[in-house]
């Protein structure tokens, strides 16, 4: 199966990031181009816009770029190794329980903050929503 590419201007409309933030992550490691034109402009594959969509997904509940980068390696580790080996799948699963603890706080916040908004316009507290 061949994967589509995608130059960076292609991704940047697709994910809804900036040229510049694309190519920091790319600084950083959070992100490497699979592949390059002839005249040097980076080609990122689906899997590639996969990870832009993840990071954006993950940046508002305050992780760190740091535990991102983590994150994604620990799960390139799990990808590039064998079924026998567990230390990989170890370690992305302490990566995913931090990142996971750190929803359910921005979660807990928000219910909170919800609450709080409700009582001051005088709406009864609900549950969830």
């Amino acid at each position: 199966m061949i994967d589509e590419h995608y130059q960076i201007g292609e991704v940047a409309d697709s994910v809804g990031l900036s040229l510049r933030t694309i190519r920091y992550y790319e600084e950083i490691g959070l992100v490497t181009p699979s592949g390059r034109t002839e005249g040097g402009f980076r080609l990122y594959t689906d899997s590639d816009v996969g990870r832009f969509r993840l990071i954006k997904a993950l940046k508002p509940v305050g992780m760190s770029l740091e535990t991102m980068v983590e994150l994604l390696e620990a799960a390139d580790g799990v990808a590039a190794t064998s079924a026998d080996d567990r230390s990989a799948e170890s370690r992305l699963e302490a990566v995913l329980a931090v990142a996971l603890d750190r929803c359910d706080q921005l979660e807990q916040r928000l219910v909170g903050a919800r609450r709080a908004l409700q009582e001051l316009a005088g709406q009864p507290a609900q549950g969830g929503r």
